[in-house]
This record gives C-alpha cells, structure tokens and sequence, in this order.
C-alpha cells in the first residue's frame, strides 16, 4: 500500500513520469513477447524507444545535477556575493526580532536587513535587548571586493553606496540616549561569505537566519 500511495503521489506531482513509463513498457513487452503477440521487428523497435526514453531522463538528471554542481562551486569559488546570495526578503524577521533579547547581524551592506529592521530594532534596544551589527568598512578595500564578486565588478561605488545608507540608519539609532549602550557596531575589513542574523543563539527556541 505504502509503494501504490508513493506512486499515486509521483504521478499526482508530475515527478518520475518517465521511470514509471518505462516500467510499463517493458513489462508490456514482456508481456507481448511471451504470449507472441508481437513479432521480433515490433519488439525490437519498441525496445529501443523504451531504452531512448530511459536515457533521455538520465540525461535530464544528470543535467541538474550538473547545474547544481557548477552553482555550488561558483558559490564556493566567490563567484557570487554574498550580498547577492542572501539578499532575499524575510517578512518573519522583523516579528521574530520583536522578543528577542540577544540580537547579532553580520553581513555585507546589510541595506535591506536594516531599512526593514531599524525600527524595531530601536524598540527592543531601548526594552533592554542588547544588539550587535557588523558590516564592512566603507573605508577599506571590501567595497572593492564586494563589487568584484557581484555583478558590478568594476563599481565599488554601488556598495559604498549601499553603506552610506546602513550607516545613516546607524547613527540615527545610536543617538537615542536609551540605546547607545545597548547597540554595538564593528566594521569588517573583508567581505563575510555569508550574512547572518541570531536572535537569542545562546537560549532554548534561538533562531538563525541565513
């Protein structure tokens, strides 16, 4: 039951179609050639196809497996930023920060991360959270890095423009009295291969945000 329940699922989701339809062309024509219903040229040219249809699905995964291999490795190789990697937008964040008491940030430009967060980031600062963030420094060399493992290789400028703006938003939090003491800020002289956000890493129920 547990095997007719799998396949019903693969074919309710289009997935394995040509590893079923294989199988059942040649169970047809093991079937076919031993009752002799067909003769050795229908045999033979079904049994072909059947094989150029096993082969056209290996090619297919071997294919994908191929493309992800090549990904890997060009994440692996700084191919791709990490700035463009895990800039995706997390709606969940920003409720999640909302009971943390332990919140660490790291990560390239972080432009997205705090334009979204800032507020709240605020509130928990002053309720007593403490906050640590780290970016890199606009003033050094990692713009440059960053850039040259993006897609604007040859404009630095892009990324320390990105910064200006984290820092704005920085320095405007830092001049709450409430939270100086709270918010600890740190440049990277490098550019992080991967962003991070913690909330509560050290406590049951902590969460990690890549």
């Amino acid at each position: 039951m547990r095997f007719l329940r799998r396949v019903r699922d693969d074919l309710s989701s289009g997935e394995n179609l040509e590893i079923y339809v294989t199988a059942l062309l040649s169970l047809t024509l093991a079937a076919l050639g031993a009752l002799d219903v067909a003769g050795g040229k229908v045999l033979a040219a079904a049994t072909l196809a059947t094989l150029a249809l096993l082969a056209g699905g290996l090619l297919g995964s071997r294919r994908q497996v191929a493309e992800l291999a090549a990904e890997v490795r060009a994440r692996a190789a700084g191919d791709i930023s990490a700035e463009d990697f895990f800039s995706g937008d997390k709606p969940e964040l920003v409720q999640q920060v909302r009971g943390a008491r332990d919140i660490s940030i790291v990560g390239v430009t972080l432009a997205r991360t705090l334009r979204n967060s800032i507020d709240e980031l605020e509130r928990r600062a002053v309720a007593g959270s403490v906050i640590r963030i780290a970016l890199i420094d606009p003033a050094g060399t990692a713009p440059a890095e960053a850039a040259r493992r993006s897609t604007v290789p040859h404009r630095p400028e892009v990324y320390q423009n990105r910064l200006r703006t984290s820092i704005d938003l920085l320095r405007e939090l830092l001049e709450n009295p409430g939270v100086r003491d709270r918010v600890e800020v740190r440049f990277l002289p490098f550019v992080p291969a991967f962003g991070l956000v913690l909330l509560d890493p050290r406590r049951p129920g902590g969460i990690i945000h890549p």
